[in-house]
């Protein structure tokens, strides 16, 4: 424990933001940098507890407390405190293969369940993390590693998302050779196209990973699905197995009448359109500009929405969540060290607000209706206000008579989140699924119905945090390498 009254003498800070109606004039990275004096005073506020719970990674009241990848948290935090950079380094990435990633986009569920969460706010746990990495790529100290010896198996990786990198990366320090397989055309998959440049820039970060993950012997395949392009049998034939890391990238639908209106996009094709005009420096083939937008969904991805209509010029931006609005503080029912459910403004809806005069989130309400302009155009949004009952032992949304109302809208986008993996290459695989699609693979062991082919992510275990899927790519690599060599010395 580097300062004993450390957490007694220091305040929470973070991290300024570059101003919302500065920031929304690009796609840049919109948090500044935190000077070196003032990391190590939040270095400092660690309490080095005894009984840390911020590296637990346990499920608590059926969401995530905790670092699931089990990051050595007060280890590095002290590290920093006492300017001792090079080996905090060294204790992050014993456990993290990709914090440049986690450090942004990751929720935090390490800070949920920090110890002195319960008295003061948690440590900036995150941002340290973010700056550690940042500072050793500055050092030079992220070099590409060479791999002493191979074993002469032949891996196959499909997916490129945070599980399918993790999953290569430990794979290759293993000495296998590996390739994975990306049907888009570029690497990255949730990471490339479904986070936005603002949060997560593609070139200086993810682009930055991917080059070095090269230079040390992976080879990468982009614009090749699996099962189409590229025949699941001779998958199977070529390699000597085979790990499936495709995600949930079958998206929940909104089934109410006009839903065939033209207007109405899933939210990942609106990001991913985005993502590759920015990228590409050309026209989205899906635009907000000038229109009226409503998102359906309040979670991550409703946020970039809103974020990403705003930044391409919408007229209007009014975000749907049929859940209440969450508590300010901690409720009874909610005790730590579960993950805090209380009210926060994320940057989309402060950027939202910045323009527009007030948060566009409206809460407990229902879509019912998509209205067309009769030509088959949406023109709005028929909506009702609903309360949470009790039926049957679990919380119903029952629609409250006299409160519709109709909410102009040119585009609506829908982010209510993802029903499983795409079924067409486990078909063809003759890979066993469970009762919600998902690839059915024990965790602990990732082995799918059919022999040499292990899955993990959000393909096995349903949609999650991209540390659960840094978590199952690590932990399935280590049972492929298993498989392959009777033993493994993959943590």
């Amino acid at each position: 424990m580097g300062k004993v009254k450390g957490f007694l003498e220091h305040e929470r800070a973070v991290p300024e933001d570059r101003p919302p109606l500065e920031r929304i004039k690009n796609w840049l990275e919109f948090h500044e940098e935190m000077p070196g004096d003032t990391l190590r005073e939040q270095g400092a506020r660690c309490m080095d507890c005894g009984t840390p719970y911020c590296h637990t990674g346990i499920i608590l009241g059926g969401m995530t407390s905790g670092c699931p990848i089990h990051n050595l948290i007060p280890e590095w935090n002290d590290h920093v405190y006492r300017g001792l950079w090079r080996e905090a380094y060294e204790r992050l990435m014993k456990t993290n293969n990709f914090p440049e990633f986690t450090g942004r986009v990751c929720p935090a569920p390490c800070e949920g369940s920090c110890v002195l969460g319960i008295i003061d706010p948690p440590v900036t746990i995150k941002n340290i993390e973010c700056s550690i990495i940042e500072h050793a790529f500055e050092q030079g100290w992220v070099q590409p590693q060479e791999i002493a010896e191979r074993t002469g198996k032949r891996v196959a990786v499909v997916g490129s998302g945070p599980a399918g990198l993790a999953c290569a990366d430990q794979l290759n320090k293993a000495g296998h050779t590996v390739t994975v397989f990306e049907r888009d055309d570029r690497i990255g998959g949730l990471l490339m196209y479904g986070i936005p440049n603002m949060k997560l820039d593609k070139k200086a970060v993810v682009q930055r990973r991917i080059e070095l993950m090269e230079k040390e012997g992976i080879r990468f395949v982009v614009n090749t699905e699996m099962g189409k392009d590229y025949a699941a049998e001779k998958l199977l034939e070529e390699f000597d197995a085979v790990v499936l890391c495709i995600g949930a990238t079958k998206p929940r639908d909104l089934d109410v009448e006009g839903r065939k209106n033209k207007g109405v996009y899933f939210a990942m094709d609106f990001l991913r359109s985005s993502t590759k005009a920015v990228l590409g420096g050309g026209v989205p083939k899906i635009s907000a500009e000038g229109k009226a937008v409503v998102v359906i969904g309040g979670g991550d991805t409703g946020t970039d929405c809103v974020a990403t209509a705003i930044r391409q010029g919408c007229k209007s931006v009014v975000q749907l969540e049929i859940m209440p609005k969450p508590p300010v503080e901690r409720q009874l029912d909610n005790p730590w060290p579960e993950w805090p459910k209380t009210f926060n403004v994320d940057y989309g809806q402060e950027e939202a607000a910045a323009i527009q005069g007030e948060d566009p989130r409206r809460y407990s309400i229902m879509t019912k209706k998509l209205l067309g302009d009769g030509n088959g155009r949406l023109t709005g949004v028929e909506v009702c206000e609903v309360e949470w009952v009790e039926k049957e032992d679990r919380p119903i949304p029952q629609p409250i008579a006299g409160t519709e109302e109709i909410i102009p809208a040119d585009m609506v986008l829908l982010a209510m989140g993802f029903l499983g993996p795409e079924e067409g290459l486990l078909q063809k695989l003759q890979v066993e699924q469970g009762e919600r699609s998902n690839i059915k693979a024990k965790y602990g062991d990732f082995r799918t119905s059919m022999v040499k082919v292990f899955a993990a992510g959000d393909a096995r275990r349903g949609q999650s945090l991209i540390v659960w899927a840094i978590n199952e790519g690590r932990e399935a690599a280590r049972e492929c390498d298993r498989y392959l060599m009777g033993c493994t010395g993959l943590p």
